[in-house]
């Protein structure tokens, strides 16, 4: 093999090399296995697992399943050798605890609590915490094991071996039945306490509009220099950049957009509105209609999901697919975002991190796809969207709307802290039957109120409790139905006549104590056109039982500067409590 010359000196590592992937290649395959796997398999790390992997019939067979399912996706591959070397690993863990040396001896009935042991001792099962170091494959192993018990099942019918496929079902049953207690139950409950307190980062608003900047700056540059200059290098630039702008604008999953196929982009998929559908639409909908291109594209488990361009995505497109051939990319290469002299796509992941890093954005470790989605479908929460728009949303992204309901909310610590929180102050301040009949969004608490109790009568420095409210209706001899037209006086909630007030009794004065402590306050009595200046402004406290903040006070004491110039808004704050406290009484 040839070496670069320029290459670092690195210490040699045990694993796979290209030469002992070709030499397993040329190795024989069993007469049961297809070239194919074969092929597959040659590629792994030639170590014990590998071997023990490729001697095993149950680990083969299903390999061959998994290969029928998912061997047309190269990118598939990969994941097809994780779950077989799961497997190896598992047998070569068995051999040295037990007395098993097949997978099929592990789909026995009588060998159950010993597979179970093996799990553990290869998931890292720590018996005093009661927690796993891997629980993830311990969990990875239990669905391999059923699904190879029905293969072997499905194999001993067509053998006619009855006895093989009743033990088969018969280890499932005890699967079903005790493979929660002993694995699942442990493994979730360690992989879902590893999530507490964990942060959830979702993208800054200015972090995004700054990889946009970024990217239209550099898809700028890159096209004129590919304009210009013609070559693989500058094409290489500018599809990476095209890629991550179609990610980004999208919210689209990176390897969506990476394996986008070029018959896809070349396709005349144009959306010809009709004009009974166009009579539906407003002009702005119709004039986005006409700016965007829709393009589909293969998603997750096989959805057709949405892709749109815009007029500089489709114009930079059409630069790279004509300069395609003489940039060095292959025409067997069938990916829109080809590699020169490969057949393989780049990688949008690796693109997006890339530009997120070199963009400047403060949190750049934020600006993932993943991140990205999470971000639209929490913020749309935003928005008071009908279940229609939601499925239309959730299509559009690519998930189920249970999905959708489930994963992208708001935050679960954002929810309790500004929503679960208001229920809980209003609890604590006797006030939950105030908001009788309205939404969490409809609560208005104010976290800083103090609860008042009777014992606080006397805090009031210009007026005692319900004292300011008498004053006004004995003193000024102001009643309510001595007042000309209530409803120009008001301008939020009932008029005072609904609203019941205290009846007026007197109350025998203390002497004030000699010494020190609290000194008597001259009360000033409320006019009353200080009280209908007050109640202008500040009806809808009164009625909801609200205390008002300082900044509210002010404002009322600015809009009525003659009527409340003798008055603070401390005063005007006590009044609306003295108003509250006798409302409350009465009720």
């Amino acid at each position: 093999m040839a070496i670069c010359k320029l290459r670092p000196c690195e210490p040699h590592r045990p694993g796979k090399t290209r030469v002992q992937a070709l030499c397993a290649f040329s190795t024989l395959a069993p007469p049961d296995v297809k070239q194919d796997l074969w092929k597959l398999l040659s590629n792994m790390v030639q170590d014990d697992v590998s071997s023990a992997v490729k001697k095993d019939i149950c680990i083969l067979e299903y390999g061959d399943h998994l290969y029928n399912r998912l061997g047309h996706d190269p990118d598939k591959h990969e994941y097809i050798r994780q779950k077989l070397r799961e497997l190896g690993r598992l047998l070569l863990c068995s051999r040295k605890m037990t007395s098993m040396k097949t997978i099929q001896e592990h789909i026995q009935p009588s060998n159950f609590i010993n597979v179970v042991q093996a799990v553990k001792e290869l998931a890292g099962y720590d018996g005093r915490t009661g927690a796993y170091k891997r629980p993830s494959l311990a969990l990875k192993i239990g669905y391999s094991l059923t699904k190879i018990s029905m293969l072997v099942e499905s194999r001993a019918n067509l053998q006619k071996d009855y006895s093989a496929a009743k033990e088969a079902r018969t280890f499932r049953k005890v699967y079903e039945t005790r493979w929660n207690e002993n694995i699942s139950a442990a493994s979730l409950r360690t992989l879902h306490e590893s999530r507490w307190n964990q942060p959830q980062l979702l993208p800054f608003t200015k972090d995004v509009q700054t990889l946009h900047c970024y990217l239209d700056e550099k898809q700028k540059h890159f096209s004129a220099k590919l304009s210009t200059e013609i070559s693989a290098q500058s094409w290489s630039q500018l599809a990476k950049v095209t890629l991550t702008q179609v990610i980004l604008f999208n919210r689209r999953r990176a390897g969506e957009v990476s394996k986008m196929p070029m018959t896809a982009y070349l396709s005349n998929n144009t959306t010809d509105l009709q004009d009974d559908i166009l009579e539906a639409l407003t002009s702005l909908e119709k004039k986005l209609c006409q700016h965007f291109r829709r393009i589909e594209i293969r998603g997750k488990r096989g959805r057709k999901v949405p892709v749109l361009l815009t007029p500089a995505m489709q114009h930079t497109l059409d630069l790279l697919t004509s300069k395609r051939q003489e940039c060095g990319v292959p025409q067997e290469n069938g990916y829109l975002f080809a590699r020169p002299f490969a057949l393989t796509c780049y990688r949008g992941s690796d693109s997006l991190r890339y530009y997120a890093q070199a963009c400047g954005a403060k949190s750049p470790e934020s600006l993932t796809s993943t991140k990205l989605r999470k971000q639209t479908g929490t913020l749309s929460q935003v928005l008071n969207l009908s279940n229609t728009e939601l499925d239309q949303l959730a299509g559009f992204l690519g998930h189920d709307i249970r999905v959708h309901r489930q994963f992208y909310r708001l935050p679960e610590g954002t929810l309790q802290l500004a929503k679960i929180s208001k229920v809980l102050l209003a609890l604590e301040k006797g006030r939950l039957k105030d908001f009788k009949g309205k939404s969490l969004d409809d609560i208005s608490i104010d976290p800083e109120e103090n609860v008042h109790t009777d014992s606080d009568s006397n805090s009031d420095p210009e007026s005692e409790p319900d004292e300011a409210y008498r004053s006004t209706t004995e003193e000024s001899n102001v009643t309510p139905n001595e007042r000309d037209d209530p409803s120009e006086l008001h301008v939020d909630g009932p008029s005072p006549q609904q609203i019941p007030k205290p009846q007026s009794t007197k109350r025998k004065q203390k002497s004030p104590k000699k010494g020190k402590g609290r000194q008597p306050v001259k009360k000033k009595p409320w006019k009353k056109e200080e009280v209908l200046a007050v109640e202008k402004h500040m009806m809808s406290f009164i009625t909801t039982c609200r205390v008002p903040r300082k900044s509210d006070c002010e404002d009322c004491l600015k809009k009525e500067k003659v009527a409340l110039k003798n008055r603070n808004w401390s005063a005007v704050k006590f009044y609306i409590k003295n108003r509250i406290t006798a409302l409350k009484r009465r009720v």
